[in-house]
């Protein structure tokens, strides 16, 4: 059973930046795609950023477009999402997910993630 963990989360102004890492067990590392979703106070869970399973494709949301990076580690079985330039808007609680995805799935939908972490907390103040 795969397990998902993440960790990094916590309270910091905007323009700052902010690492918050998945560790992956209980399962092929790579046999699974990666994702990062996040859910706002009163808003739907919403899709961040996906890695493919070797790490050599990334999708991301319009919203995070160049301010975030998702990366993957293969000697650590961990994912990282790399936060720069964060708005108070960005203030979420933070979920990886991991699914069997290849070319062609629907990336952003989490209906495509069969496992989720229990997230970690990222608050942005003004």
């Amino acid at each position: 059973q795969v397990h998902l963990v993440e960790s990094g989360g916590g309270l910091v102004q905007a323009g700052s930046s902010l690492n918050v890492s998945c560790a992956f067990s209980g399962g092929t590392f790579t046999s699974y795609a990666l994702g990062w979703f996040r859910r706002a106070p009163g808003k739907e869970r919403e899709w961040v950023a996906s890695i493919n399973w070797r790490g050599s494709t990334t999708y991301y949301a319009d919203s995070v477009k160049g301010r975030f990076t998702i990366s993957r580690d293969m000697a650590k079985f961990t994912m990282n999402l790399q936060m720069n330039s964060l708005k108070p808007e960005d203030t979420a609680v933070y979920y990886c997910a991991a699914g069997a995805l290849q070319v062609g799935s629907n990336w952003p939908s989490s209906d495509e993630y069969d496992y989720w972490g229990q997230g970690t907390q990222v608050t942005v103040s003004s």
